[in-house]
């Protein structure tokens, strides 16, 4: 029985769907309001169970009676848990006869927590990977029966890195059940002494500190995008730019942080150490334009300065 929810779980539903093993059940958050009209909208799980023909339960909360009754009419041998996004309750987790497994996006115990691949690109980590894990009641916690790593590109923002993530979450999964149901699993504790945790991220998360290093702005800038998204003002222009993609540039020697320059289609922050080359920006409402587009059409004066909205 699979339990997920957003866009991430999908390749390892499919993964699942189309192995050796049968799909008994999907189980997703409810249909929630999205979008301008808020209209009822599947999560992308719900919408995929529909498409390969799986039964599909919605609940409220996974541990409510009627819930744990039409899990248990499936008989399900084991649970297969990739960012479900709910508590789930003893009552659940001890259902399937053999438990259940959790993908979780980090090198556990490395990350553990809501948001393990923007902390871990903001850490300049320089790999990451799929812990595959027994589920219980503290997060991100349980025994480890199988990992897979994968490196982290040096531009790679978090919206390129989870799609890379989710297809090795699939691979992982469908190996891990393969060896619980040939018998040859074998699930050790994690080292607490490791542990790091990696809480959801927000707008604080995004304001960006240009005191800091270039390079560290940058791993920040890569590890908020697309979600939650960092944004610059410019004080004298007065516009507020999204920076989708950047690059260090060259040491200053003594700019101010927070300084612009603009010259040669190349719009530039300083930094602690070095300019910080944007890329790719958006203005609100806008399409994203390269720095040289935007120039094109927005005069930068003199002694302008960039900071947090």
């Amino acid at each position: 029985m699979f339990l997920g929810t957003p866009e991430f779980a999908v390749p390892a539903l499919r993964a699942l769907a189309t192995s050796r093993h049968t799909l008994c059940g999907v189980v997703s958050q409810p249909d929630r309001p999205r979008g301008r009209g808020r209209q009822l909208e599947p999560t992308p799980v719900a919408a995929a169970a529909r498409e390969l023909g799986a039964p599909l339960l919605q609940p409220e909360k996974v541990g409510d009676e009627s819930a744990l009754a039409w899990m248990r009419d499936r008989r399900p041998e084991l649970g297969v848990v990739v960012a479900f996004g709910q508590f789930i309750p003893k009552s659940a987790r001890e259902l399937p006869a053999r438990g259940m497994i959790n993908a979780h996006a980090s090198l556990l115990p490395r990350w553990r927590g809501a948001a393990p691949i923007e902390h871990a690109i903001d850490a300049g980590d320089p790999r990451t990977g799929i812990s595959v894990m027994r589920v219980v009641k503290e997060m991100d916690a349980g025994d480890v029966g199988l990992v897979r790593d994968l490196a982290i590109g040096p531009v790679e923002t978090a919206g390129e890195l989870a799609p890379r993530l989710a297809a090795l979450a699939g691979e992982a999964l469908v190996a891990a059940v393969d060896a619980i149901a040939e018998g040859r699993a074998v699930f050790s504790p994690q080292d607490g002494a490791r542990v790091t945790l990696a809480p959801k991220v927000d707008r604080a998360f995004a304001a960006l500190d240009l005191h800091l290093p270039a390079e560290r702005v940058l791993r920040r800038i890569r590890a908020a995008t697309p979600r939650p998204g960092v944004d610059l003002a410019l004080a004298r222009t007065g516009k507020t730019l999204r920076l989708l993609r950047a690059r260090v540039g060259a040491p200053h020697g003594g700019a101010t942080p927070g300084s612009v320059r603009a010259e040669a289609g190349t719009l530039c922050v300083a930094c602690a150490d070095a300019w910080l080359e944007l890329v790719e920006v958006q203005l609100p409402g806008k399409r994203p334009v390269s720095s040289e587009a935007l120039l094109r059409g927005l005069r930068i004066p003199d002694g302008e300065t960039a900071g947090a909205p």
